[in-house]
């Protein structure tokens, strides 16, 4: 076979490929498949409206977007954050906590990952996991306030009063009107017999916001004291949130022993009767 009928045979097999290739084109759909890029951006804004989800109480369909976001763009912290979140109101906390290692491999150095971790070792009752995840946050982003104070929350817990008051010093350091960790300072000091200095504390917070929980701290601070105050600060607590009649409730704001028992003597008084039946017909 001589070389130019080789070229001639040679073209002809590209040209039948060609046309193949060409009919074909006309009976196969063409899909479009987006760039990776594409797919990384489609997921920040699915999960964006994941989060917005999550806002207005759609928790399953934040859920279902969360995971769909993830999908689209894996190699995103924030979104395994999102979706961790979503993971938590729909309290699969061991599926949270599997977002959360994913978020940490990508950013070991996001804070907040670890504080998301310590939020949910707290609602697995995991208190020392809790602690040791608040700490480690807390040396990446040492100016967190809010971390700060639930470290001082957990040693609430641990009745480490002392050191809970260190903390809450420093969160208030921060963060100067911060009246949540003045109030938990009053609580920390009622539990070390330190009366006066649990006083100027509930007084402070008192200052800052005429909250339920330190009126009623501090009349039972005063009920040895001055107990018509107690009883006036008592009606005026209980007015604001009946939920603070309810022992079970005030321990789930970390009040400690003294101060219940302190409490439950201050409720014991004929002349706050009235609010207390009142305020049971309304707890939650």
């Amino acid at each position: 076979m001589g070389k130019s009928l080789l070229k001639i045979l040679f073209f002809s097999i590209i040209s039948s490929h060609v046309f193949i290739a060409e009919s074909l084109k006309a009976l196969i759909p063409y899909y479009y498949l987006p760039e990776t890029k594409s797919l990384q951006k489609q997921g920040l804004s699915i999960g964006k409206k994941a989060y917005q989800l999550l806002y207005f109480g759609q928790i399953k369909d934040s859920l279902n977007l969360a995971k769909l976001a993830v999908k689209m763009n894996n190699k995103n912290e924030t979104l395994w954050t999102i979706l961790a979140e979503t993971q938590i109101a729909n309290k699969l906390y061991d599926d949270a906590l599997i977002s959360l290692d994913n978020a940490q491999k990508i950013n070991p150095k996001m804070g907040e990952i670890y504080f998301a971790k310590s939020t949910i070792y707290l609602k697995q009752s995991k208190i020392k996991k809790a602690e040791i995840s608040l700490l480690s946050g807390i040396k990446i982003l040492p100016k967190n306030f809010k971390a700060i104070f639930q470290l001082g929350n957990i040693y609430l817990m641990e009745k480490t009063y002392k050191k809970a008051i260190e903390e809450f010093d420093k969160a208030i350091k921060i963060k100067k009107d911060f009246w949540q960790a003045i109030n938990n300072q009053g609580l920390a000091y009622f539990e070390l017999n330190k009366i006066n200095l649990s006083i100027i504390s509930f007084k402070k917070a008192i200052e800052l916001e005429e909250n339920a929980e330190p009126l009623l701290a501090l009349a039972s601070c005063l009920k040895n004291k001055d107990i018509n105050k107690a009883i006036v600060l008592a009606k005026k607590a209980l007015k604001k949130d009946p939920n603070y009649v309810d022992f079970n409730y005030r321990k789930e704001q970390l009040w400690g022993e003294k101060l219940q028992i302190s409490t439950e003597k201050l409720f014991e008084n004929p002349q706050i009767k009235k609010e207390i039946l009142v305020a049971k017909t309304k707890i939650k």
